[in-house]
């Protein structure tokens, strides 16, 4: 009981069809014991339906994957065996119910600033004591006290992506491990892909990476081969001389070529048929189908297949953007595979950006097939221009301001800039005042400023009122910190169209820092979101090489 109270004076007398007492019994049956998340549960899930009409058809979702789902099997249709209950793992105490045709429903969720006057439901929820010091008699009591006035009830609106059942689409045998699954999550199950819990392999070998499917071939001794067309480019070797191809596909042989051939190890070769198998695709085929699938915006694709392999390169300057996902499945497809640059890079025109190709001789009609579906969403590679756009310059810093520090920012970052061919069309130097750094900021605006960079008054000093300045500016979507070393206090943002990005103090002395990395991408149009920002930090750290050979190194890779 709430301290303070003098008589129980419960929620509510019941929890869907039952009396609280009723509940409680049936969730030590359903749950194995009576949990205090599933009473509360129970609460949360009867007021959540008192905000649906009766005769609508809803579905659920909870936000965490403890107690809370079972409360909603308990009092609704929904479950997850049947689909209509999805479990999202935010780690949040809430649960949805929602119009299964419109979208739109309610959130009941767990508020901390209302358990002031139920601070064992806090102890509970917090995890400040142990389970086994937590009096579990009072939790109860104050659980059917509080009920659900410790939630807040909000009205939401799915987002169309997650409306609609959880159909299983297609099922294949899996070729590895022979058992059903959906064919959607690839060419094989997602368990013999590595995802399964278990110690150890479970699944068989792939018939397809053994190599014992492929149409019939003709296979000659080479000294019989004279007069015959070669089937497929034959690799000469030289170690640390040269590979290449010695023999291309459909050439004919002769009797000068059988020596070298032998020479190169070859004492059979595989010669060319007029019948075809049109279940089979000989690999220079399925490598133009494949790169003519994946190249995207500013890649060609054009080129001849060389030892059954296409490269592809860029057809403009640019940042070379990669689907990671939709290639990582891409190349979890045996058989196929693709070969890119990191994402991100900045790319020239006729550079090599990526390179396919079919892993054995021949490939079957429907692993192509596959790969197409795969790639049903558009390419996997694009070519993005860096646009060229107009910079202003803002250095904040009253030491500068009033001449007792040079500046040396407006030369860095201007060289920086001017590097991607954008024009420097304004730049200031302001003192540590919000007033005066948010009336430049203004000022570049309306001198056609497009990208905004500021310098300094980034860090942790009292005077360093640069971000307050922005913000008095109209500054919007603010990153400040990131997980790269130099430049940890870089600044993200945007006003309206306009990017703004703030370099921190350490740009003066390092050659390469997170500007580096990061001022392509905002070119590109590709401004990092706080998860893309995240994921940085893995190769985040320069090595502050005594020579410099940023791009070719792992910083930011």
């Amino acid at each position: 009981m709430p301290e303070g109270s003098s008589a129980l004076s419960y929620a509510s007398p019941v929890i869907g069809p039952y009396t609280v007492d009723e509940f409680i019994d049936a969730a030590a049956r359903f749950h194995g014991y009576a949990a205090p998340g599933l009473i509360l549960g129970g609460f949360m899930v009867h007021e959540a339906r008192s905000h649906i009409a009766e005769g609508v058809l809803f579905d659920a979702i909870s936000e965490t994957a403890w107690c809370l789902p079972d409360a909603v099997q308990m009092l609704t249709p929904c479950t997850v065996g049947n689909g209509w209950m999805r479990i999202f793992n935010l780690g949040l105490y809430a649960v949805s119910l929602f119009d299964k045709s419109t979208g739109k429903g309610v959130r009941v969720a767990v508020e901390s600033d209302k358990l002031e006057p139920y601070p064992v439901i806090r102890e509970w929820l917090f995890k400040l004591k142990p389970k086994k010091e937590q009096d579990s008699d009072r939790l109860r009591q104050e659980i059917r006290l509080a009920g659900a006035s410790i939630c807040s009830v909000k009205e939401i609106k799915l987002r169309p992506e997650f409306m609609g059942g959880r159909g299983k689409g297609a099922i294949a045998a899996c070729p590895s491990c022979s058992q059903a699954y959906p064919a959607r999550d690839g060419s094989v199950c997602r368990s013999c892909k590595g995802e399964s819990p278990y110690v150890g392999w479970i699944g068989g070998h792939d018939s397809r990476e053994l190599g014992f499917d492929g149409p019939k071939l003709r296979v000659v001794p080479t000294a019989e081969a004279v007069g015959k067309n070669a089937l497929h480019d034959m690799t000469c070797i030289e170690p640390s001389v040269s590979k290449d191809a010695a023999f291309a596909r459909g050439q004919v042989l002769d009797v000068g070529d059988v020596c070298r051939l032998q020479r190169m190890g070859r004492f059979e070769v595989y010669v060319q048929e007029d019948e075809q198998d049109e279940a089979w695709v000989h690999e220079d085929d399925a490598a133009r189908v494949l790169a003519s699938a994946l190249a995207g915006d500013g890649v060609d694709s054009s080129g001849d297949p060389r030892e059954g392999k296409i490269t592809m390169t860029a057809t403009r300057d640019g940042m070379l953007m990669i689907d990671e996902n939709a290639l990582e499945s891409f190349n979890s497809i045996p058989g196929i595979m693709c070969a890119s640059r990191h994402a991100f890079s900045v790319v020239s025109r006729g550079q090599q950006i990526a390179a396919t190709r079919a892993i054995p001789l021949y490939l079957g009609r429907d692993v192509l097939e596959e790969a197409g579906r795969i790639l049903e969403g558009g390419p996997l590679l694009e070519v993005r221009p860096l646009r060229k756009r107009k910079v202003g310059i803002l250095v904040t810093g009253t030491e500068v301001f009033q001449g007792l520090v040079e500046d040396r920012f407006i030369p860095i970052i201007g060289a920086k800039v001017e590097a991607y061919g954008c024009p420097v069309v304004a730049t200031d130097i302001v003192p540590d005042d919000r007033a005066r750094i948010s009336r430049s900021v203004q000022a570049m605006l309306g001198q056609g400023a497009e990208l905004i960079v500021t310098t300094a008054g980034l860090s942790v000093d009292p005077g360093d009122v640069t971000r307050l300045g922005l913000a008095d500016a109209g500054l919007e979507n603010m990153r400040y910190g990131t997980p790269i070393l130099p430049g940890a206090m870089t600044l993200l943002a945007s006003i309206g169209e306009v990017d703004v990005i703030g370099v921190p103090a350490c740009a003066l002395y390092f050659k390469t820092t997170s500007l580096d990395i990061l001022l392509p991408r905002v070119l590109a149009g590709a401004s990092p979101s706080r998860r893309e920002l995240a994921r940085l930090g893995h190769g985040g750290m320069c090595m502050q090489c005594k020579r410099c050979t940023y791009p070719k190194c792992p910083f930011g890779k």
